[in-house]
């Protein structure tokens, strides 16, 4: 997860690769990758700012977009860099500024603000283009996966209703009427199985099985109270993921336990109560599998991992273990400030 940077921090943006096993950060003076276990710092890179930083995987390619401080870095040029060389591959350049790119191992995503391109990745070759409504914020999420390759977009300004694409077979796949107001974070499991929704409310996080695009599946509530949510992230899974993680402006993490619901969810259903209650409702008896790790920003049965980018330059992991009686424990393993060394023996990718 990459917690929202502030206009205070040197960090421009953040982005984990698609296995989590590394992350990219970009700065007012360049992009650095780093490695997720170890920490090391394997790639930076000084020439100015950079407001999009893709990795693929572990690969030398990364997609970058200059943040326009520089003549040389517009935020209308899309660079595809080889860290190996050290050279541009390929340069696009689009009528507006670029504000979000997705890539897995065969299609590349580019969000303008009311217009989405899809290419093949590796011929290059423009594929698909869809007209969006305005997505001043680049929303967006993209499953890795490329047999559940599926794009989510904003299909409403005035309320949370998300446009899933087909990617791979170049479809529209349906529309999910998640939230009453605006969309303010989303997210794909990595199987391209379940989407995650929260709206600028911040109260209730929706979560969705893509193949039945027009039913709800489960709602959680954050909080009471309204509050910006920054990120979502799943916890990785063949089919579907124990966790799903938030984190918000009130400084929380939250996270909640999908596995556990389900099993619950099953029991009632089974149950003559349960059978007269529709999950609308009996979405309200689901705080149970909502655990809050307050105060994370600054700096059993399961146990899980859990990175976090904060927005002044910490790279956090927490332990999340959660008993056979659903209670968690927190534990902070490990800390360091982005910033503190200079550049390390690289890693060949």
């Amino acid at each position: 997860m990459a917690i929202q940077s502030s206009s205070a921090s040197s960090i421009l943006c953040a982005s984990f690769s698609q296995d989590n096993r590394g992350f990219s950060i970009g700065t007012k003076d360049g992009f650095k990758i780093f490695d997720s276990e170890s920490g090391r710092l394997c790639y930076e890179r000084s020439i100015g700012a950079f407001s999009i930083v893709e990795m693929l995987y572990g690969s030398s390619l990364l997609a970058v977009v200059g943040a326009g401080e520089q003549p040389s870095l517009s935020p209308r040029r899309l660079c595809l860099f080889n860290t190996r060389t050290g050279a541009a591959i390929k340069e696009m350049n689009f009528l507006t500024s670029i504000l979000a790119v997705r890539v897995n191992r065969k299609r590349l995503i580019v969000i303008l603000q009311e217009k989405t391109y899809i290419y093949d990745l590796n011929k290059l070759k423009m594929l698909d283009a869809i007209d969006t409504v305005p997505n001043t914020k680049g929303l967006c999420a993209f499953s890795p996966s490329l047999d559940g390759c599926y794009l989510a977009l904003p299909a409403s300004t005035t309320k949370g209703s998300v446009l899933v694409y087909n990617v791979m077979e170049r479809h529209s796949h349906g529309q999910i009427d998640a939230h009453r107001s605006p969309l303010a974070a989303m997210v794909l499991s990595s199987n391209g199985m379940y989407i995650a929704t929260a709206s600028e409310q911040g109260t209730i996080i929706r979560v969705h099985l893509v193949s039945q695009a027009t039913e709800q599946s489960y709602s959680f509530r954050r909080g009471t109270y309204p509050s910006t949510i920054y990120s979502l992230s799943f916890g990785p899974s063949l089919r579907l993921p124990d966790i799903l993680i938030a984190t918000s402006s009130s400084g929380s993490v939250h996270v909640f336990c999908l596995g556990l619901l389900i099993n619950q969810r099953s029991q009632r259903s089974n149950s003559l109560l349960g059978s007269m209650i529709p999950d609308s409702i009996s979405d309200a008896f689901e705080s149970a599998h909502h655990h809050v790790r307050h105060n994370a920003v600054p700096a059993g049965v399961k146990r899980v991992s859990m990175f976090i980018i904060t927005y002044n330059g910490y790279f956090q992991e927490y332990s999340l273990s959660i008993s056979q009686m659903n209670e968690p424990s927190w534990s902070l393993e490990r800390e360091f400030n982005l910033f503190r060394t200079a550049s390390d023996t690289m890693i060949d990718s």
